[in-house]
């Protein structure tokens, strides 16, 4: 057994004319609890207890580089659809996969809607690559492991 590098992962962003697509970068997995604090009446010792509460999500950011043949890619046709009030919810998975392309590690992000599409930084006198990100908003992320 040894650690995995992260440089190995797939992202299925429920896209159906493209389905799986290649990003370059992935953040914001973060599944926290609130933690509520509460003192009992008849507890003298004036310690608090501690208990959670509601469980949040962070907001996940994809990022990939921008190819002519991916021009119509969808992320912008879903990033319109919250335009038009009908906000387009979809299941995004992202599997870390091992050095034979299985998926290990699977973060399945529940009912994700675009909040932000950004396009590169364009400068004329650079030679980065042009990265689209776009960030959603998702209502839970669930971990399956194999």
């Amino acid at each position: 057994m040894y650690p995995l590098s992260t440089l190995h992962f797939v992202v299925d962003w429920g896209d159906q004319e493209r389905g799986t697509t290649s990003f370059s970068e992935v953040s914001g997995l973060t599944l926290e609890a609130e933690v509520i604090e509460y003192r009992g009446g008849a507890d003298l010792q004036f310690s608090t207890h501690k208990q959670p509460g509601l469980r949040k999500f962070s907001n996940v950011t994809l990022k990939r580089g921008i190819a002519p043949a991916e021009a119509g890619n969808g992320l912008f046709q879903w990033y319109n659809s919250i335009t038009v009030g009908a906000v387009e919810r979809r299941d995004v998975s992202i599997s870390l996969l091992n050095e034979v392309s299985e998926p290990v590690m699977t973060w399945k992000i529940k009912a994700a809607w675009p909040v932000k599409l950004e396009g590169p930084g364009l400068k004329s006198t650079g030679t980065d690559v042009a990265i689209e990100s776009l960030e959603f908003a998702c209502e839970g992320i669930e971990i399956e492991t194999r």
